[in-house]
């Protein structure tokens, strides 16, 4: 009988999943694994620290257990979770200085990988984390909340409280910046 449930719930839309989680605990469970991923890619890029990062994560799906009655179907559930997230982040942000020590996220760009190619990753995130650091706050989060946090323009519009348009241009714009930041990093470096 359990498996069936199980079965039943993995399969369901994320709607029908929020409504389900008021009450029953796996279908939360199922919503929490279909956006862990996404939710803790998001606090990463901003704290930049494994153990920061784990708490903003637990902080946001403590927040949305305990709001998740007001889930609506204007958008999509990595949509208003990753809303949460950036309220999560902006509260640590105001209570402390960030700090980005990557060293301690060795591990989670290589798994799996071999040592030669965890390390370029490793330096590679490191490069991008310190570019997301040195361009606009507005243009960090697009490319965050679009890349990091898997959300599309409109998705990530609605998080922004600005027009789709608006959003693309935002992503374009520090892409390039990022280019140019990753670059000239990587031209000091050598």
């Amino acid at each position: 009988m359990t498996t069936f449930l199980t079965t039943q719930i993995h399969e369901q839309d994320e709607f029908t999943l929020a409504q389900q989680a008021i009450g029953n605990v796996d279908a939360f469970a199922e919503l929490y694994r279909r956006n862990l991923t996404r939710v803790y890619r998001y606090h990463i890029a901003h704290v930049g620290n494994v153990k920061d990062a784990e708490d903003l994560t637990s902080q946001t799906f403590m927040a949305a257990l305990e709001g998740i009655r007001s889930f609506r179907r204007t958008g999509s559930f990595a949509a208003w979770i990753l809303g949460i997230a950036s309220k999560n982040r902006l509260m640590y942000f105001r209570g402390r200085r960030p700090e980005v020590p990557l060293d301690e996220a060795t591990g989670y760009p290589g798994l799996g990988l071999p040592t030669d190619k965890a390390v370029t990753q490793r330096l590679q995130l490191e490069a991008v984390s310190r570019a997301l650091r040195k361009i606009s706050a507005d243009r960090a989060e697009a490319i965050i909340l679009t890349y990091f946090g898997s959300l599309s323009n409109a998705e990530a519009a609605r998080i922004l409280n600005k027009s789709e348009a608006a959003v693309k241009m935002l992503v374009a714009r520090g892409l390039h910046d990022l280019r140019e930041r990753t670059s000239l990093a990587l031209e000091v470096e050598l």
